[in-house]
């Protein structure tokens, strides 16, 4: 059973994407989308609200695309989760059961917060580093840009 979704994963997968690349050369939302076999308009609204929590930076124009807003070692799983869309903050439960609102939500949300907490020890610098030694064809092609 995954913990994460599709989306949020996509969204780390991306983020180390951009964090590759050499200073100077954003990659566009199109060739990020070429690399993870996605259609550009699945990924762009995610890159987007990377850029909105300052994760990602958009650059316009011709030679335009993405390039990390903050140092790679300031950038957690967590954080790209949470800018993705994909991490929802806890609500107040409407109703249910003693059971449900004494037993099981409470543990769930300490599950949850654990697994933030885990999370935000994962960070780009670390992925980024993983990736570069793992050379695969992705990664020597978005060093290369």
């Amino acid at each position: 059973m995954p913990l994460l979704p599709r989306k949020g994963v996509l969204a780390i997968a991306a983020v180390i994407d951009v964090a590759l690349q050499t200073h100077g050369q954003p990659v566009s939302a199109k060739t990020l989308a070429a690399r993870h076999g996605l259609p550009p308009r699945h990924l762009e609204p995610v890159l987007q609200a990377l850029v909105r929590c300052g994760i990602l930076k958009g650059i316009r124009g011709p030679r335009g695309g993405y390039e990390l807003a903050r140092d790679r070692r300031r950038v957690t799983a967590n954080d790209i989760l949470r800018a993705a869309g994909t991490v929802e903050e806890a609500a107040e439960p409407h109703g249910g059961s003693d059971l449900l609102t004494k037993i099981v939500l409470p543990a769930m949300a300490h599950a949850e917060q654990e697994f933030g907490v885990a999370l935000s020890r994962i960070n780009l610098e670390d992925l980024a580093r993983d990736a570069q030694a793992l050379g695969k064809p992705a990664a020597k092609a978005a060093v290369r840009g």
